[in-house]
């Protein structure tokens, strides 16, 4: 009874599995027995189920192609079966025996048996200690935050003060600029034979100035407009513990010819106090503090100091101890001298001569900007300080003092100048004392370096001549 060809690949299939079951329990085993280093066929160490269940899906459609065309492919798998059939694998026990122990010293025959399992592990892996995250570790930024905090807000009060001096100093300017046109030729002066831009001079962020020339009686006036540091925030921190107000200070330099000999100051009580403490010529001239109310009627506040009585009872009017009254928040000091010569130097920078002196009117106003005052309204309020300087000037150019007052002034001047000289000639007498001090200490060390003893001798001779006639005593000699 003959099989059909159906019957024939369903036996082969069969006995295909059967055999690559077979000889993968036979590769598993052998696999097993054998060391790392010894196994030849490590490659196929990782044969896994699923390569077998691929090897029965491919063997079932080989069978499916037998079934189309049975005699071709009948051959072909026959040859495959004995293929599987004569795959054997050859183990050796040692690959090493053929070497000889004694040609390779150093040579451990164990060590070639065991494996290394430093060559299984993979590679280490390390982690790169990255930085939190800014935003879950605020924390260690506090400082770095507040710096630019700081200079965020440094900044913007920087521009936001300079904006506001600069509106003040305009608005200042554009009040006060038909009333100077009036009163003086040129105004805006800088200096220059050509003065392209005639105006405020911007001295710095919160220093504004103004020249005015071309009057009788004065040589030149000079507006400066002293504003508080808004652009420093520091500067106005600090003025919140020590409170400090925008002034405008007026210079009248008058002519020698329109302005006779006198000093005078008045002024708030502690810019009295301060003015006698750091002025050279009310510190000498005037020294003392008199009150005003009695006598002018002026508020409790305010100090006089007068070097002569009757140019403070002159200048000091009605009108203007009036106008005082009137507005004694703006009035700081109004100081008149003959011998100005600005704040007194130190005794390290003491001069060798008198300082040079200049006639001149000062005034200092202060300009209210507190209490909730715009601009518009300070400038209005300080008007009528400004036009008392034009006053001042006049009364000064017109007032002369008597001739006993002349004379008490002249006098006071003299005495002035001869203590100057005084002390002076003391100190130019100690300076030349120092000078031949040093004169002589280099001429002892010129003697010393020189070889000849005679010359040494010679010197010394001399010198104790001249010591010995300093400390005899003086006699004066007496005409009979």
């Amino acid at each position: 009874m003959s099989s059909s060809p159906v019957d024939r690949s369903h036996w082969l299939t069969i006995f295909a599995l059967t055999l690559l079951f077979v000889s993968y329990n036979i590769a598993n085993a052998g696999i097993n027995h054998l060391d790392i280093e010894d196994n030849e066929f490590a490659e196929f160490e990782d044969f896994d189920v699923e390569d077998v269940v691929a090897g029965v899906a491919s063997e079932q459609k080989n069978v499916v192609h037998e079934r189309e065309d049975p005699p071709s492919q009948e051959p072909d798998r026959e040859i495959e079966t004995a293929d599987e059939d004569e795959a054997t694998v050859e183990i050796e026990d040692n690959e090493f025996e053929h070497v000889d122990e004694d040609e390779y010293e150093g040579y451990e025959k164990d060590s070639a048996t065991k494996p290394d399992l430093k060559l299984n592990e993979g590679p280490k892996i390390t982690f790169a200690q990255l930085p939190a995250h800014l935003r879950s570790n605020w924390e260690s930024y506090y400082l770095e935050l507040m710096i630019l905090a700081g200079l965020v807000l440094y900044f913007f009060n920087f521009f936001l003060g300079r904006s506001k001096n600069q509106r003040i100093a305009e608005t200042w300017y554009s009040a006060f600029k038909g009333p100077l046109l009036e009163k003086f030729a040129l105004v805006g002066d800088d200096g220059k034979l050509e003065n392209s831009q005639p105006g405020l001079m911007k001295e710095s962020e919160n220093v504004y100035l103004l020249w005015c020339s071309g009057r009788t009686g004065c040589e030149a006036v000079l507006f400066e407009l002293r504003l508080l540091k808004r652009q420093d925030l520091v500067a106005m921190v600090m003025n919140l513990f020590r409170p400090q107000q925008d002034q405008v200070h007026v210079k009248v330099f008058m002519n020698d010819s329109d302005m006779d000999s006198f000093v005078m100051c008045l002024a708030a009580k502690k810019t009295a106090t301060r003015l006698i403490r750091e002025m050279a010529d009310i510190s000498v001239y005037c020294p003392e503090k008199k009150s005003a109310v009695d006598k002018f009627g002026l508020p409790a506040n305010f100090a006089l100091m007068s070097e002569i009585g009757e140019a403070s009872t002159t200048l000091l009017d009605a009108r203007v101890c009036s106008l005082i009254n009137n507005i004694p928040e703006v009035i700081e000091s109004i100081h008149f001298s003959d011998q100005y010569s600005g704040p007194k130097q130190t005794e390290d920078t003491a001069p060798s001569k008198m300082p040079e002196v200049k006639k001149m009117l000062i005034f200092n106003f202060n300009l209210p900007l507190k209490n909730g005052k715009s601009i518009v309204e300070a400038v209005e309020i300080i008007r009528p300080a400004i036009m008392l300087t034009f006053y001042c000037i006049d009364r000064v150019k017109r007032f002369r003092l008597s001739k006993e007052f002349k004379a008490k002034a002249e006098k006071n001047r003299q005495k002035v100048e001869e203590a100057f000289l005084k002390s002076t000639h003391a100190a130019r007498a100690e300076a030349a004392a120092a000078r031949r001090e040093e004169k002589r200490r280099q001429e002892k060390e010129k003697i010393l370096q020189d070889d000849d003893p005679e010359k040494q001798r010679k010197w010394e001779e001399k010198e104790n001549k001249r010591l010995a006639k300093k400390r005899m005593p003086k006699m004066k000699a007496i005409k009979v």
